[in-house]
This record gives structure tokens, sequence and C-alpha cells, in this order.
């Protein structure tokens, strides 16, 4: 996906309200910007780092500018826009770069389903079983010491970690791919990593433990784990490579 509006580097002052931050331009001025990002973006920028944003050129926006990509404390690339993840993940498996979600007819996306009142993210359907597809966002690399993450470490063996934050949403995704799974279709959760840096995936067991437990537990009832990375750069963003996830 090659970005609609043209992205334009400044540097990282603060974030606050979650929804806005501060940035500041090459010729000194100050802009805030809309941040799309809800979550905890924990490891995802750095005061006086880099950040990309783009202008929406639409007046009646109270900000009309949004954060697109940031520079991380590890010197990597992350894109912390969450509009862009259920995208990107669609867009790979409509290109065939998924070859294990090709088996299907028809895609849509944000269908109701379950019993916790829940939307799936991606639903594929028409040939064989219907497989219900959670995206999950993945940004977050932590450093390492001793293989345990310690802020004390290095990122130098690019371990990302999910969720960034005790997340009971995306705990109550996992029993709802677990029940798809009971009643015969195929439930997948698939990491979206949108960092650089990022050449594998785990369960922060020491952000949120239950989490953890739940996805353990739904590879035990058949729920599939994937996870691919994109390819990022000030000019397009796609998915590119798979990465292993590991659950031990």
């Amino acid at each position: 996906m090659k970005f609609q509006f043209p992205l334009h580097k400044a540097t990282w002052i603060k974030r606050y309200k979650r929804f806005m931050v501060d940035l500041s331009l090459p010729n000194g001025d100050e802009l805030t910007v809309h941040n799309a990002n809800t979550g905890s973006m924990k490891n995802c920028y750095v005061l006086g780092g880099d950040a990309w944003y783009w202008d929406s050129q639409n007046e009646k926006r109270k900000y009309r500018h949004s954060l697109e990509l940031v520079q991380t404390p590890s010197g990597h690339v992350a894109c912390i826009n969450t509009s862009r993840p259920n995208y990107l993940v669609a867009e790979a498996i409509e290109n065939g770069v998924v070859k294990e979600l090709q088996d299907y007819v028809e895609l849509k996306t944000e269908v109701r389903y379950g019993e916790e009142k829940s939307r799936i993210d991606i639903l594929l359907s028409g040939k064989g079983k219907d497989i219900y597809v959670e995206v999950k966002n993945t940004t977050l690399l932590e450093a390492m010491l001793d293989d345990k993450p310690n802020s004390e470490g290095t990122f130098s063996d690019g371990i990302g970690y999910f969720p960034d934050s005790v997340s009971d949403r995306a705990s109550k995704h996992l029993r709802e791919l677990m029940l798809m799974v009971e009643q015969g279709h195929r439930g997948v959760i698939f990491f979206c990593v949108n960092h650089s840096g990022i050449k594998q995936v785990r369960p922060a067991d020491h952000i949120d433990p239950v989490y953890g437990q739940l996805l353990r537990q739904a590879a035990q009832k058949g729920v599939e784990i994937l996870a691919y990375r994109s390819h990022i750069n000030e000019h397009e963003i796609y998915l590119k490579d798979k990465i292993d996830v590991i659950l031990d």
C-alpha cells in the first residue's frame, strides 16, 4: 500500500491525551498532530527521535495532520497508525502473500460473530470452511537480558511481544475464535508486525499473563497463529515476510 498523502519528517516532542502528539518541524515550528493509536505505544517512540506525519488537507478536521511512522528506542521504524493493520492483512491475503489463507472466494470485514458481541476483522468464506481472522497490531520490541524482558538489556534479539498492555478485548477475541473452531470453522490470530526490528513474536506474559495463557490454550484447541512483518519506508507499507511465533 502506497501512502495516500506524502509523509513529512519531524522530531518527536511529546504525547498527551493519547490522541495528541507534538512535533518539532525542520523550520523550528511546533505542530500538533492526531495519533490514531490509543494503546500504550510502549518502546515505540523516543524524545527527540524522528517521526513522520501526513497532511489530510481537510480543513474541517480539528487536527488535519496525522502521525504515521516513528523512530523507536532501538533505532528501528514502527508504523503506529492502527487503522493500517486490517487493511494490510486483507491486501496481503488478496495478493496471495499469505499462503495459509487462500482457500476462499469472498473476503468481508467487520462482520458480527460469536457470543460476546464481537466483530471479526476479516471473514473469508465461499470455499470449504469459513475462516475467521483476528488481526493484532504488533509493535512492541523489548530489550532482553538473559532471554527475559529487561530495561537494562539490548534489543539485538528482535523479540516482539503482544499485547503491549493488559487487553481484555484481545482475550475476548481468543475465546470467540476457540468457539468458532469448536463449531467447525477455522480461527486465525494474525500478528501484523509493523516494526522493522521484530524478528519473532511471543505472548507478553510479563504484561498480560491471562492473554498468554489463553493464546496457548487457543493453539491447543486448533486456533491457527500467524505472524507477518511489514516492509516500511516513507512511501509505502506492505506485508512481506512470515516470521515465527514462539509459545514456549
